[in-house]
């Protein structure tokens, strides 16, 4: 079969507004980006009275090192809800430079079900990434220029950190030199508050509320201190007034996609805009999004902090599912994971039970998606399904990535079936409830871990939260996405294990209270066998290696 790339330069692509013309946007609202790419004008909004479509959230099991597809999936079900005669939209996350360049790749799908011009939304796209850590920086600029101009705020200590989208694990600590020593923590951009600002944003009013209300630091008494007191929310607003235009581009099929936004959900809450979200429910009569990594992260951030903080409620989650990460969860080796071994494929099966069980809390609507890949063989795809089944659950095989949408006719069907069903979605925990018992809530509903191991200088911390009135957000935890506990290792369905919170950093700007848990860091690393090792470019311009 041709490499994704390949597939990706051979497609037709129409001019985007002809994209634009398929939901009714008018060009007096489309800001183009070249023939194939445009930024949809917010003004749009005031046009647009229709109620809203139907929400379809595809989320995942816990992933091998390499994904599972799920961005392919959810193109896949776009392609064929259009291959129905549906008025359909999928709305998507813009890929990080990081996973590029290191061992995931991109994220634009796979196969015969990607996004295009897929060279260009897998590297710098229109700019929003870059714009969002220019935002974020500059704000670094600012509080470090403060305390060198004489401090008049009295910043005793600074949380709020610069950031790269690159995994660069050089930056995880360095000393910063000026007029005062001070040691920088970077984050990778999609795991920076700034990002999460942008995607929680629902308009340009709201974004300065949410970058005036972020905590840069504290005083020697622990006085918090906010962007606010430094007088420079305009400022980094302007270098934010296209990034939070969401961004039209095509499927291979030339149905409409929107990309906007790009939060990891291991370390960030891993969800596309709020933006782009509502503005697709206008749009269309299905929206088809995705939340980052297996269920216990993306998924439980889609719904807990996403929906809980906009009213948003999906009609149909759809988990998708491998055989391949249902054996690395059965105990089989990454580089064994190709050849048939139903042995590992029936212990590691309990990892999607799990996530059905923990998805069922929210709704009854759920589908199960097996994302077949071509090594999978008939015995383990029919195990896979007869589980599903005497579970009391829908599943459909989806092979979107070798036949585009007819590989997924059966599972929009499914969809659409699933969707005229009642909403009967609720919320996992309430906001009011104290910050402990919203970490407790999460880790033993949906971890199933047995105790969280909480610090005293942690506790300190929480403490002071409250006394500034902003426990009552929701918590946006950061943690391994191999396991639903913090150790990488413990795979398939762990139970009676303990889970500890290392760090607790509010991110006030964006909304909600990060717990970080075990291992987990905010900088990624490049692996030693990295994409960027099979790269290159030719005198015409054409690249490889891209994928």
């Amino acid at each position: 079969m041709k490499t994704d790339i390949e597939i990706s330069n051979e497609c037709n692509m129409l001019n985007i507004n002809a994209i634009a013309n398929k939901l009714g946007i008018s060009e007096d609202y489309l800001e183009s980006y070249g023939k194939y790419k445009a930024k949809i004008n917010l003004d749009i909004n005031k046009e647009l009275n229709k109620e809203n479509g139907k929400l379809i959230l595809v989320t995942s099991i816990n992933p091998t090192p390499f994904g599972e597809g799920k961005t392919t999936v959810s193109i896949g079900i776009n392609d064929a809800l259009g291959k129905l005669n549906k008025n359909s939209l999928v709305v998507l996350r813009e890929p990080s430079l990081g996973p590029v360049f290191g061992i995931k790749g991109g994220a634009t799908g796979g196969g015969y079900s990607q996004v295009v011009p897929m060279e260009d939304i897998n590297l710098h796209f229109t700019g929003d990434i870059h714009a969002i850590e220019l935002a974020n920086n500059l704000l670094c600029a600012i509080i470090d220029n403060h305390i060198f101009q004489g401090n008049s705020l009295g910043i005793n200590k600074v949380v709020f950190n610069r950031c790269v989208d690159l995994n660069d694990r050089a930056l995880r600590n360095v000393a910063i030199n000026s007029s005062y020593d001070r040691w920088e923590e970077f984050n990778i951009t999609v795991a920076s508050e700034m990002m999460a600002i942008l995607c929680m944003a629902t308009d340009i009013e709201d974004l300065k509320r949410r970058i005036s209300n972020i905590l840069i630091g504290y005083t020697k008494d622990n006085k918090m201190i906010f962007a606010r007191d430094l007088n420079c929310v305009g400022a980094i607003a302007i270098l934010l007034k296209d990034a939070i235009k969401p961004n039209l581009v095509q499927t291979l099929e030339n149905n409409p996609a929107i990309i906007h936004g790009g939060p990891f959900a291991n370390i960030a809450h891993g969800c596309n805009s709020v933006i782009a979200t509502k503005l697709g429910l206008k749009l269309a009569d299905y929206v088809v999004t995705e939340a980052g990594f297996g269920a216990d992260l993306g998924a439980e951030k889609f719904l807990d902090i996403k929906c809980g903080t906009t009213g948003l409620k999906p009609n149909c989650i759809v988990i998708n599912a491998t055989i391949r990460s249902l054996k690395y969860n059965g105990g089989v080796d990454k580089n064994n994971i190709n050849i048939e071994n139903l042995d590992a494929l029936k212990i590691g099966i309990v990892n999607l039970e799990r996530h059905i069980e923990n998805m069922s809390k929210y709704t009854k609507n759920i589908v199960v998606c097996l994302n077949r890949f071509a090594y999978d063989t008939e015995s383990e795809i029919e195990y896979v399904k007869e589980y599903v089944r005497n579970m009391g659950y829908s599943i459909e095989v989806c092979n979107s990535f070798k036949e585009g949408s007819n590989g997924a006719i059966e599972l929009a069907n499914k969809i659409i079936e699933t969707c005229e069903k009642e909403n009967d979605f609720k919320m996992l925990y309430d906001y009011n409830d104290s910050i402990i018992n919203k970490i407790n809530t999460i880790c033993k509903e949906i971890y199933r871990a047995s105790n969280v191991i909480i610090n005293n200088e942690i506790k300190e911390k929480i403490k002071l939260i409250g006394e500034n009135n902003l426990d009552k957000l929701p918590i946006c935890i950061a943690k391994t996405q191999y396991s639903f506990s913090d150790d990488p290792k413990k795979l398939g369905a762990p139970n009676n294990f303990d889970m500890t919170v290392t760090d607790i950093k509010l991110s006030s700007g964006a909304g909600f209270i990060v717990v970080l848990m075990g291992d987990i860091m905010t900088m990624p690393g490049l692996g030693k066998n990295s994409a960027y090792l099979n790269m290159d470019i030719d005198e015409y311009g054409n690249i490889k290696g891209l994928f």
